[in-house]
């Protein structure tokens, strides 16, 4: 695949609104962990490679072990991640794959872990990423 469009060039105003999203939840109260597992887990279940590649290698910075990034898309089956951190994965994958809707105990579930401005902040963090995904996949966007 090649790239089609450059969404920047092509649509500026539109690209710096999504801009506007990333500041508003890179000044939020989500631990920078919590925003990767959320950037990787919908980017692994849409498929989109740039932001797969983007988003591990960011959270490798952040200091996120090679097994836990490996078994991401298999966290049910593992220990490796707490109790908090499976309520957001749940929630993103309900919410990334939102014709099933979110179910009322995926919700309580996460509502148990964290206060209301939390939750709500991870959800607008899984609906941003999907975004991204989204227009990344639709322009062709390409790992380097």
């Amino acid at each position: 695949m090649t790239t089609r469009i450059n969404m920047y060039e092509t649509e500026p105003e539109g690209y710096k609104a999504m801009l506007g999203l990333e500041k508003y939840l890179s000044e939020s109260k989500l631990t920078p962990i919590h925003k990767e597992l959320i950037k990787i887990r919908a980017s692994q279940i849409n498929g989109c490679a740039y932001c797969i590649n983007m988003h591990t290698t960011d959270a490798r910075t952040m200091g996120e072990t090679e097994q836990r990034i490996y078994l991401l898309n298999a966290w049910r089956e593992t220990s490796l991640f707490n109790e908090e951190e499976k309520a957001i994965l749940a929630l993103t994958e309900e919410v990334t794959l939102i014709q099933n809707h979110v179910s009322e105990a995926t919700y309580q579930e996460a509502a148990k872990h964290f206060d209301e401005n939390y939750l709500a902040q991870i959800i607008m963090m899984i609906v941003t990423i999907n975004a991204w995904n989204r227009i990344a996949i639709a322009t062709g966007l390409q790992v380097d």
